[in-house]
């Protein structure tokens, strides 16, 4: 079994060093992992020797003629002006301390962070800061990213707003809604939303990481008899293994930028057995970091197509990008790249090669008289010697 593993999978070798050999910590013991374990990786030689021959693999997009209609849209909304006030002096600190302190990965994660939750949580953020070490001291160092304005709790943002009118109108006729938020730890969104929906009188649960997985369905379906309309979760709670056929209506409150997570949540209601159609919606600020971080996304999905067969020459052109999207997010802040590149366009166009290419125009060229004599304005033109045939690679 093991020397099967080591040709056809990935092993893990993990070294442990002891205290005594060990100079970059006071622990006691230290396990340093070479590999990555992965239980779920197999090498390409697997498919090539036992599974290509005996494997169909089939996507839902190949059966999508029994399935729903699928509806895709990236909903920007603009911010009120004192919150715009706010942001944009957050997002002129973030900029100078990224130029200040450049390639220093403490900015990078703490600052787009910030960038991505500000909007939507404008209050209780606190200081922002940034580590870096002293070049003569060698000691690390804090610094202040950015104290960022701590607006009222109180008022309903315009995303807010626009996320209760979305989906009071889609209770109107009868679709259950779920809602995507991904901070949901210290910075914690769901909860306010679930205030903010239980004040308009619709009934909201909140999915967490309290309930194992093996729970989740059973969750759903009790919640349902309860009475819930709307349903709040982190998207990795449901990325994979639940089938969401109650809920035809998915909003992404906050994207997070994890793309496989996204595609994955984004496909819960389509699956076998749904007849509504579907309506997924990415919910933004426009002209923000969140506008931003879709906008890279959606050029990441369209870069993965091309290993599903679907191929395009953007899509190859981009698929040796970064993997991380918050580096790219601090260069556009930075270089103000993207700037009047809208997100609902990048979607518009990785809705359509979901779907597949639109079928080419057939033009029907007017037949060529041949003839024996050499074509005109052709002075290199060889004369075939006989019929043309067919020649092999192999």
């Amino acid at each position: 079994m093991r020397q099967f593993s080591s040709i056809y999978g990935v092993l893990e070798r993990v070294t442990t060093i002891e205290a005594a050999d060990n100079a970059c910590s006071k622990a006691k013991v230290t396990t340093t992992v070479k590999r990555r374990p992965c239980a779920s990786c197999a090498s390409p030689l697997l498919f090539g020797s036992f599974l290509m021959n005996l494997a169909a693999f089939v996507s839902l997009e190949d059966i999508s003629d029994a399935l729903p209609p699928f509806e895709e849209e990236v909903i920007s909304v603009p911010m009120d002006s004192v919150l715009q006030q706010a942001y944009s002096k957050l997002e002129d600190d973030v900029r100078n301390a990224l130029r200040e302190h450049h390639g220093n990965a403490s900015v990078v994660s703490t600052a787009m962070n910030a960038l991505l939750l500000y909007p939507d949580r404008p209050f209780g953020l606190g200081t922002l800061y940034g580590f870096d070490r002293d070049p003569e001291t060698g000691e690390r160092e804090r610094f202040v990213i950015s104290e960022p304005a701590g607006l009222s709790q109180e008022p309903a943002y315009a995303k807010e707003r626009r996320l209760i009118e979305e989906t009071k109108r889609e209770l109107a006729v009868g679709r259950n809604v779920h809602l995507f938020a991904v901070y949901t730890k210290k910075r914690d969104v769901t909860r306010r939303l679930q205030q903010l929906l239980s004040k308009e009188g619709i009934h909201a649960e909140i999915l967490t990481s309290a309930v194992p997985p093996a729970d989740r369905e059973a969750w759903y379906e009790r919640q349902l008899r309860n009475g819930m309309r709307v349903c709040i979760a982190h998207p990795k709670l449901c990325s994979v293994g639940l089938d969401l056929l109650a809920f035809p209506v998915l909003l992404f409150y906050q994207t997070g930028y994890s793309t496989y997570t996204l595609r994955q949540a984004s496909r819960r209601s389509w699956r076998i057995g749904q007849h509504q159609l579907i309506r997924v919606g990415y919910m933004t600020y426009a002209n923000s970091a969140q506008e931003a971080c879709l906008r890279l996304m959606g050029k990441k999905l369209m870069a993965s197509l091309p290993r599903e067969g679907k191929l395009h020459a953007d899509g190859l052109q981009a698929m040796d990008s970064d993997d991380d999207l918050l580096t790219p997010m601090a260069r556009e802040l930075v270089t103000c790249q993207g700037v009047g590149e809208a997100g609902s366009e990048i979607w518009k166009s990785l809705a359509v090669r979901y779907g597949g290419p639109a079928e080419p125009e057939v033009k029907v060229e007017p037949p060529v008289a041949t003839s024996d004599e050499e074509p005109p304005g052709i002075s290199t033109w060889i004369r075939p010697s006989g019929p043309p045939v067919q020649l092999s690679l192999f």
